[in-house]
């Protein structure tokens, strides 16, 4: 049983904007002892397959500072290449914020959303996407403010949760701890209307029913409604 929080209880969750003096856009996330910053940079350039084409594009780079964990982990670029799990949570972070843009009206031009990890206790990507979102509606908002964009082209809000069954009871955000020995843990990425942009999911132990699943889908839903209005409270705020 978790201390001091409900069974569907986030953890902490603060976000701070204008954290970067030079990005377009830029969040401090915090959920917990887990800290993430993430900025959002806006190129006028596109990648190769998209020149010519009048569509933008959105992608995301995520890492770890080396003292972000309990012991020190060596930074990837001392070692010439980046790690499957960097490599699939930036796709992750890409996919989940493309799923709320209009390529067309963002025009052919990237917005790059960076997200480091400064501290992790469980819950970093789906910190960096909740936060990602709010560095990338800053920016936007000011490339529609100067005029370089006639139409807004951010559709909704996308946030994400973590959840999963720990000691046979259904948890929602779980910290290190929890994750750690987590008979099941999933990651939830939706939208402020409730649609589901990704779901991972993996049973640790013994296969779940879908029963289970469902009522994991439940507590997310009640996490990313709490973390929407925490986005809009930061972007008003910026």
């Amino acid at each position: 049983m978790r201390k001091n929080r409900r069974p569907d209880e986030l953890r902490p969750v603060h976000i701070d904007t204008g954290f970067n003096l030079h990005a377009e856009g830029s969040a401090l996330i915090s959920f917990g002892h887990t800290r993430v910053l993430c900025t959002a940079s806006v190129e006028e350039k596109v990648p190769p397959f998209l020149r010519n084409s009048g569509r933008g594009w959105v992608t995301g780079e995520y890492g770890m500072l080396p003292r972000a964990t309990h012991t020190r982990g060596g930074r990837e670029a001392a070692r010439g290449k980046q790690g499957g799990r960097t490599v699939e949570i930036q796709r992750l972070i890409g996919r989940s914020l493309r799923a709320v843009v209009d390529m067309e009206k963002l025009g052919e031009r990237q917005i790059q959303l960076d997200c480091d990890v400064l501290q992790a206790d469980g819950g970093t990507r789906t910190a960096a996407i909740t936060g990602a979102w709010v560095a990338l509606r800053i920016a936007v908002s000011q490339l529609v403010k100067d005029g370089v964009l006639e139409e807004d082209p951010v559709l909704g809000q996308v946030a994400a949760v973590s959840c999963g069954f720990v000691d046979n009871e259904a948890l929602l955000d779980l910290e290190y701890s929890e994750d750690s020995r987590a008979q099941m843990d999933a990651n939830f990425v939706m939208d402020s209307d409730g649609g589901i942009i990704e779901v991972q999911a993996t049973a640790e132990d013994k296969p779940v029913s879908w029963d289970q699943v469902v009522a994991l889908k439940q507590l997310a839903q009640t996490g990313i409604n709490t973390l929407t209005k925490l986005q809009l409270e930061a972007v008003a705020q910026s």
